[in-house]
């Protein structure tokens, strides 16, 4: 039986004493600055030197066997003090994986049934791996938010897709593999994939990351004919990226490669205009070749 998160509470101490701070920060940030008491003692962390740090102030106590350092990111400090572990969308986020839109709803992992209010729980013998996170996502969040975060976790390097596949055999996955079997390993951005899986949806045939001579790699080529760039920064944009964004688009321009550019809140919110966008380019195209046949 998994015992992860039950953890005494440590007796109070004025005690003082600096000679683990550095084991303790290093304890935290591989933890991401919310640990447990058993986490401390595996390090070689005695009671002392925790009761000292928490004196000093260089460390605080958020819940009965949870410490955290000034800052820590609150949704984590709230799921540890359940106690519970970060899984699913939640800790696809936490780990810097791409998503499609923030959870309302944290979602958790347990070694139990109980529910807890204003989570969402998935329930796991051990704190659950990123890659166990990555495959509770593809299984319970909707198919885009799932394969974003699939995708992102092959494309950043922090999953194998092998690995992912393997894990995915069984009769009822039949749904998880359709989705990994849509992952580009070479794909650069959220929209990059969101946008791929709208146009696919809609039946286009799309090519990633598609080599033009003397601009690079094209996000996206739509039926041959059409590309797709996608724009995720914005005014925020430096003035080094402004400048090779339009070289790319002067280039494409040049070489009779017709391009979109295309925005997260396009994609995200207003879906069916972009996918109409690209429906009505393409048709402007063959009425143009009509028009010069005729």
């Amino acid at each position: 039986m998994s015992t992860y998160g039950k953890t005494p509470l440590l007796p109070a101490s004025d005690a003082g004493d600096d000679g683990g701070m550095h084991k303790i920060d290093g304890v935290l940030s591989k933890f991401d600055g919310v640990a447990r008491a058993k986490h401390f003692a595996a390090a070689g962390i005695s009671d002392f030197q925790l009761r000292a740090a928490l004196a000093k102030g260089q460390v605080g106590r958020v819940a009965r066997g949870v410490y955290a350092r000034q800052g820590a990111n609150p949704t984590l400090v709230a799921i540890r003090s359940l106690p519970a572990e970060p899984a699913c969308i939640s800790a696809a986020e936490l780990a810097g994986l791409w998503i499609v839109e923030r959870p309302r709803v944290p979602h958790v992992a347990a070694p139990h049934s109980r529910k807890y209010p204003g989570f969402i729980c998935h329930r796991s013998a051990a704190p659950p791996t990123l890659l166990d996170s990555v495959v509770q996502a593809l299984r319970c969040m909707p198919d885009l938010d799932g394969l974003v975060i699939a995708e992102s976790a092959v494309a950043l390097g922090k999953v194998e897709l092998s690995a992912l596949r393997n894990r995915l055999t069984g009769r009822n996955d039949l749904r998880e593999r359709r989705l990994v079997s849509m992952i580009v390993p070479q794909s650069q951005s959220t929209i990059e994939c969101i946008a791929r899986f709208l146009l696919r949806q809609a039946g286009f045939h799309v090519e990633s990351q598609v080599n033009i001579p003397g601009m690079g790699h094209l996000d996206l080529m739509v039926d041959g004919r059409l590309g797709i760039e996608t724009d995720g920064t914005g005014f925020h944009m430096d003035k080094a990226s402004f400048e090779e964004d339009r070289r790319r688009w002067n280039v494409t321009t040049r070489l009779g490669v017709p391009t979109l550019v295309v925005s997260h809140a396009l994609l995200v919110q207003r879906p069916r205009e972009f996918v109409w966008m690209v429906r009505e380019t393409l048709k402007s195209f063959d009425r143009g070749l009509t028009t010069q046949a005729a």
